[in-house]
């Protein structure tokens, strides 16, 4: 379960999250590029856009159900 006070600093404001417990592994970032992008020092995603529309989110709750170690959360 992600850990909003580990989230990355790159993330923007808002409800969706991703913290330090990414692998780097593209699942996110192939699923909703518009929102999950690469912080390639690093090595990890992290929102850069928080999702607006109604498939945005869809989309973001997809991405989390789907990540293999649980690193994306919603509560902001």
């Amino acid at each position: 379960m992600a850990d909003k006070e580990n989230k990355w600093p790159e993330n923007v404001k808002g409800k969706y999250y991703v913290d330090n417990q990414c692998i780097d592994c593209d699942l996110c970032r192939e699923m909703v590029p518009e929102i999950f992008v690469r912080e390639d020092e690093g090595g990890y995603s992290f929102v850069a856009k928080q999702p607006i529309t109604k498939d945005e989110i869809e989309a973001c709750e997809e991405a989390l159900d789907a990540c293999p170690v649980n690193s994306i959360g919603k509560d902001g």
